[in-house]
């Protein structure tokens, strides 16, 4: 959240916090822009790019669309009839889970656990790129945490099929669900008469009209916390949220923005509060996730994919999230290791000061970055603010700039009303 990128050679480049963003970052923004512009224009839904305070109105969803908002909240599409996409990404807590489980529980019984923390949904729909390597060999975009997923359909695949989550053994079993819910007709309306005769063509016609949802549903980007009213010069933020502000765009104090920048882009749009790339934090083991029960077991984040499993400089580091609704979150970072938005700041500014808050003592000595493999412990970010002190020094920020960063971190919060 504070942090930018560690300096290993071939790998996550560091930047300085004065850096704008590269030229390919524009490039990809404007053409996902006018992605969803043209689709508007053929009768898709809403960019979501609405400014601050304006009337946003779902447009009428496309048949699309409104097939992939009821796939989205069927829970019967599971294996336990209990798990829909919605029991994860509730629209109530901005598409994210409700309780503060590091891992959620799914399978065909709720009882198995997932690997990773659940992440919210909102603005994904908007501008992130497919996963790609700069050509300085900075990894951007993709979906999921670690980018493998190029698309929004493309994410939506796994959880359907995954063991830990809705837990279908196949896209036939998923199908056949599907073909006695209730909306089947309208399926086959839109899809074709004989779209349920191919398992594998349904299966990708389901996916698309999620991804139409998430895309047209406005919900999924509204654009309307106390920051883009204060952008759009239709809000007063208070002095500790001005305050924390500052802290989070300071270079040499939170330093947030140079992976979560705060300022509207170029054409004007308002700031998504993430560059779409990495970072390796060095986030402490979290005992509560079952697989961590197993001392050889490492989530390697970018290269425990299949296609990265060679770029071990890259272990360790995970996509940077979005900042937006951070304060309606119940837990903290890939692992879910911190319960509240404050730990998780005092991990940011006091990991490297005061180690012995986080990482268990061997030897008298805390394990520093105990959830990576030896191997993989230079990867970790420990060159730029807040990471640049040693232990007994003071931390980024104090504890009452703290209360101020959090001031202003509540101010995106959706659903701001003047």
């Amino acid at each position: 959240m504070l942090s930018r990128h560690t300096g290993k050679t071939g790998g996550i480049r560091q930047m300085q916090p004065a850096r704008r963003k590269s030229p390919i970052y524009f490039t990809l923004r404007a053409t996902a822009t006018l992605g969803v512009l043209l689709l508007v224009g053929c009768g898709g839904g809403s960019s979501g790019t609405a400014s601050a305070g304006a009337s946003v109105q779902a447009n009428e969803l496309s048949p699309a669309a409104k097939l992939g908002e009821q796939i989205f909240r069927d829970p019967s599409l599971s294996a336990s009839g209990q798990l829909s996409c919605a029991t994860c990404h509730d629209p109530a807590n901005a598409h994210a889970p409700t309780n503060n489980l590091a891992v959620q529980l799914g399978g065909p019984t709720l009882a198995t656990a997932g690997g990773r923390a659940v992440p919210s949904l909102r603005y994904l729909s908007t501008v992130t790129p497919a996963f790609h390597f700069e050509s300085d060999g900075t990894p951007v975009g993709g979906f999921n945490r670690d980018g493998r997923a190029q698309t929004l359909a493309d994410q939506a695949a796994r959880p359907i099929l995954a063991a830990n989550e809705m837990a279908n053994a196949s896209k036939a079993d998923f199908i056949n669900k599907l073909k006695v819910a209730p909306y089947a007709e309208q399926f086959r309306q839109v899809f074709g008469a004989g779209i349920f005769d191919n398992p594998d063509d349904a299966f990708a016609r389901a996916l698309l009209a999620i991804q139409r949802y998430e895309i047209e549903d406005p919900d999924f980007a509204p654009f309307d916390s106390k920051y883009d009213f204060f952008l759009a010069g239709r809000a007063n933020l208070s002095p500790a949220e001005l305050r924390g502000l500052a802290l989070f765009n300071n270079p040499n104090k939170g330093n947030c923005a140079a992976c979560h920048p705060s300022a509207k882009g170029t054409d004007g749009s308002s700031p998504l509060f993430t560059d779409f790339t990495y970072d390796n934090l060095g986030v402490p083991r979290n005992p509560d996730i079952p697989a961590n029960n197993d001392p050889a077991y490492f989530d390697l984040g970018l290269c425990s994919r299949d296609d990265l499993s060679n770029r071990t400089d890259l272990c360790g580091a995970f996509k940077v999230p979005t900042l937006r609704n951070v304060a309606t979150r119940r837990v903290f970072f890939h692992n879910g290791q911190f319960k509240t938005l404050r730990d998780a700041l005092r991990f940011y500014v006091r990991r490297d000061t005061n180690p012995e808050e986080f990482y268990p003592l061997v030897g008298g000595v805390p394990d520093k970055f105990n959830d990576l493999p030896m191997a993989y412990r230079g990867n970790v970010n420990t060159t730029e603010a807040p990471y640049n002190r040693g232990q007994g020094q003071q931390p980024a920020l104090s504890e009452a700039e703290i209360d101020d960063l959090i001031q202003f971190l509540n101010t995106l919060t959706d659903g701001y009303q003047p």
